[in-house]
C-alpha cells in the first residue's frame, strides 16, 4: 500500500455550470472517509464551497485546468489561503469506462492524497495581470495582420499590383497611395507621385501597377473600413504598451525587465512577454532543462525497448515559444555572437527550422541564467563550450603536438648536418 501524503485533501471536477467536490479525510495509515458534494459556479455557491472546505480544515485542493472554468474557483479559494494544485488533464485522466463526475473528483483527490500529481505553474497575481496585457497585445497584432491580408486581397481582386512593386504596401508611401485610391479622384500618375524617399525610384513601376485598375465603389468602401480598423488597432496597441510599462513599474519588475533585454535578440516587447509568462524569477523551475521543456523548445523523450523514436519538440507554452522563435531569428543575424555561431554551425546539417529552434533553446537557457543569478547576459564571440568539450579539445591538441614532435625528431635525424638549418624544417 502506497503511504498517504496528505490526511485532508479535496478533488474538484470543474464544469461550466457546476463543480463536483470530493474530500478525503483520515489518517495516513487508514482508508480515508470520502465526502462528495455538488456546488454551482455562481460566486455565492463558490463561497459556500470555500466555507465547507474551511470547516473540514481541508486546505489542499486539486482540479484540472479545464479551459477558463477553473479560474473562478481558483480566485475564491486563493483569497481564503487554500493551496490549490492545477493538474494537466492528460496526466490525471481516468480509465475508460470508469469516467463519471463523481468518480473523477474522487480520483483527483486520491492522486493528490498520495502525491501523484505534478502541479502546473500558476504565477502570482501581478504576473497574471501582466500576462493578460501581453497576450492581449499579441491578439491585437494578429488582428492587424489579418486586416492587412484583407487589403492585399482586395487590391489583387481590383487589378492593383502595388504589392509587386512596393516592399511594404502599408509604409508611408503605400498608405498615402491607398487613401488616394479609396477616394477615387486621382489618376495613376498622380498617385505614383505620392511616393517618398527611396520609393520615388520606382515611380514608373508604380504607375504601371496602378493603370487600368478595376476598383469599384464596394471595394473602396471595404478598403476604407480595413484602414480605419488598422488605425484603431494601432491606437489600442499603443494603449496596451503604456499599460504594460505601468504594470512593470508598479509591481517592481523593472530590474528583471532590464536584465532580460541584455539577452541577444530581446527588446521591450519580447522582455515583457517573457516576464509575463515566466515571472520575475525562476523558482518554479529547478533547472534550465525544465524551463525549456515548459516553453516547448527542447526535444521530447520517446524511447521504448532501447530504441529512440521521434523526438519532436513538445507543445509547451505557445505565447512564450512564439516569442522565443522570433527572438532566435533576430539573434541569429547578430554578427559575431554566440547565437549566430550556433545557428551557422547547425543550419547546414539540420536545416533552417531546426537550427532556429536550437537557438531558441539557447535563449531560454540564457534567460534562466539571467533571472536566477540577477546578472546581465555577457555575449562572447567564442562559442560556449562545456567542460567535457574542453577536455576533449585538450586531449586532441596534446595528441597532435606529440605526433608533430615525433615527426620533427625523425626528420632531423634523417637530414644531413649541413641542411639541418633548412627553413622548411625549422618552421615546420
Amino acid at each position: 500500500m502506497i503511504p498517504a501524503v496528505l490526511e485532508r485533501c479535496a478533488g474538484i471536477d470543474v464544469h461550466k455550470k457546476f463543480v463536483m467536490v470530493c474530500t478525503l479525510l483520515g489518517p495516513a495509515q487508514a482508508n480515508p472517509e470520502p465526502k462528495i458534494r455538488r456546488f454551482g459556479t455562481c460566486n455565492a455557491e463558490l463561497e459556500q464551497l470555500r466555507d465547507w472546505l474551511q470547516e473540514l480544515n481541508c486546505m489542499h485542493v486539486v482540479m484540472e485546468s479545464t479551459g477558463p472554468y477553473w479560474k473562478p474557483v481558483f480566485n475564491v479559494l486563493e483569497e481564503a489561503g487554500v493551496q490549490t494544485t492545477l493538474a494537466n488533464p492528460q496526466q490525471v485522466k481516468n480509465l475508460r469506462g470508469h469516467k463519471t463526475d463523481m468518480k473523477d473528483c474522487q480520483w483527483l483527490a486520491h492522486l493528490l492524497r498520495h502525491g501523484m500529481i505534478r502541479p502546473s505553474y500558476i504565477p502570482p497575481r501581478p504576473i497574471r495581470e501582466l500576462r493578460d496585457l501581453t497576450r492581449r497585445r499579441k491578439q491585437l497584432v494578429r488582428n492587424g495582420a489579418m486586416e492587412r491580408n484583407r487589403v492585399q486581397k482586395l487590391l489583387e481582386e481590383s487589378n492593383v499590383k502595388l504589392g509587386n512593386v512596393l516592399s511594404d504596401v502599408f509604409g508611408a508611401s503605400g498608405q498615402e497611395m491607398l487613401f488616394a485610391l479609396v477616394q477615387g479622384e486621382a489618376t495613376a500618375e498622380q498617385i505614383a507621385q505620392l511616393a517618398k524617399q527611396r520609393a520615388r525610384k520606382k515611380i514608373p513601376q508604380i504607375q504601371a501597377a496602378l493603370e487600368g485598375h478595376r476598383m469599384n465603389q464596394t471595394q473602396r468602401e471595404l478598403i476604407h473600413q480595413c484602414m480605419a480598423h488598422m488605425a484603431f488597432l494601432e491606437e489600442q496597441i499603443e494603449e496596451v504598451d503604456r499599460q504594460i510599462q505601468d504594470k512593470i513599474r508598479s509591481f517592481g519588475l523593472s530590474q528583471s525587465y532590464a536584465l532580460l533585454q541584455t539577452v541577444p535578440g530581446m527588446k521591450k516587447e519580447a522582455a515583457a512577454t517573457v516576464l509575463a509568462e515566466v515571472g520575475a524569477n525562476v523558482d518554479a523551475f529547478s533547472t534550465p532543462a525544465k524551463l525549456s521543456s515548459w516553453a516547448g523548445v527542447c526535444p521530447g523523450n520517446n524511447e521504448s525497448a532501447g530504441k529512440r523514436k521521434s523526438t519532436r519538440t513538445t507543445k509547451g507554452n505557445p505565447y512564450l515559444r512564439d516569442m522565443l522563435l522570433e527572438c532566435a531569428w533576430a539573434s541569429s543575424h547578430r554578427k559575431n555572437s554566440q547565437m549566430q555561431h550556433r545557428y551557422q554551425r547547425l543550419q547546414p546539417r539540420k536545416g533552417h527550422k531546426r537550427a532556429i529552434v536550437a537557438v531558441a533553446h539557447a535563449l531560454i537557457q540564457a534567460i534562466y541564467y539571467v533571472l536566477s543569478t540577477r546578472q546581465p547576459f555577457v555575449d562572447t564571440a567564442e562559442p560556449p563550450r562545456s567542460p567535457a568539450t574542453v577536455r576533449r579539445l585538450i586531449r586532441h591538441h596534446t595528441r597532435r603536438l606529440r605526433k608533430l614532435s615525433c615527426w620533427l625528431e625523425r626528420r632531423v635525424q634523417q637530414t644531413p648536418s649541413s641542411t639541418q638549418e633548412d627553413p622548411q624544417i625549422t618552421s615546420g
